[in-house]
């Protein structure tokens, strides 16, 4: 997980799972060229266009490497790159905050390096929609992955200013404790996951998952502020599946807190 910088205009001082929005560019250099797993990004998000759907996946490979130094990408022998070592570690540094900056796209890394972007280590898992009490709405797709050998995650200093590998239940406890703060889909992803012990189970599960948009609602009741999910006996919508976690967040003291459905 990442720390968003204090400074940011969203979800600032949050700790959070790597990622951003869609770039032009992202839309714009997307090929088969240098993608693995372009026609199965394709088809992945079934609602929205082709070219879009392989957007939001050339997108959460960029933002991944952006903001955690990893690199869904493989090599002529179709291993999965690898960054251990100091002369690869610098040379990809500077390819990691030449993309930040977008003096290079990663398209122009990865051909000069060789590589192919592994689109199709990409499972969808999720999709959220910020409820209408903001100008600014996020229309958000979570995406799992396995982190490839000989790279290690660290924020970049820049839009991140701390990272922590952890599970998700020592992050639950971290936030009940008041140590960090999880917006609400990032609790709910967490909470989710707690339920697998291994990585293998935690993709298979994504595999076989029905995925339908959340947008939680935005409620008051008296001097309360409330966000309710799908599902939350105050929801207007029903869950398509029963809600594995807790459906309800307050909003107490600048952050969403989960609350049970009692409180």
């Amino acid at each position: 997980m990442v720390r968003r910088h204090e400074g940011t205009a969203f979800m600032a001082g949050a700790d959070v799972f790597p990622g951003g929005r869609v770039d032009a560019v992202d839309r714009e250099s997307a090929s088969d060229r240098w993608c693995d797993g372009y026609a199965q990004a394709a088809a992945q998000l079934c609602d929205v266009p082709p070219a879009e759907a392989v957007a939001y996946h050339v997108a959460a490979v960029r933002e991944t490497f952006e903001e955690a130094g990893i690199l869904l990408a493989r090599d002529r022998d179709g291993q999965f790159v690898r960054l251990a070592g100091a002369e690869l570690h610098l040379r990809f540094t500077r390819h990691r905050r030449d993309v930040q900056a977008a003096s290079a796209s990663l398209g122009e890394v990865i051909e000069a390096e060789g590589l192919r972007v592994a689109l199709d280590a990409l499972v969808p898992y999720a999709h959220w929609l910020t409820p209408p009490i903001d100008v600014r709405r996020f229309d958000t797709r979570f995406f799992i992955t396995r982190v490839p050998p000989e790279q290690t995650p660290a924020h970049d200093d820049t839009e991140t200013t701390h990272s922590m590998w952890v599970t998700p239940a020592e992050a639950i406890a971290r936030c009940r404790r008041g140590e960090i703060v999880l917006p609400p889909p990032t609790w709910t992803t967490l909470r989710e996951l707690e339920a697998f012990s291994t990585v293998d189970e935690a993709m298979g599960a994504a595999r076989r998952r029905q995925i339908t948009r959340r947008e939680p609602e935005f409620l008051v009741r008296g001097d309360r502020k409330l966000l309710v999910l799908p599902g939350d006996p105050l929801s207007s919508e029903h869950a398509i599946e029963p809600p594995s976690s807790e459906t309800r967040f307050e909003f107490e003291d600048g952050r969403w807190l989960a609350r049970g459905v009692d409180a």
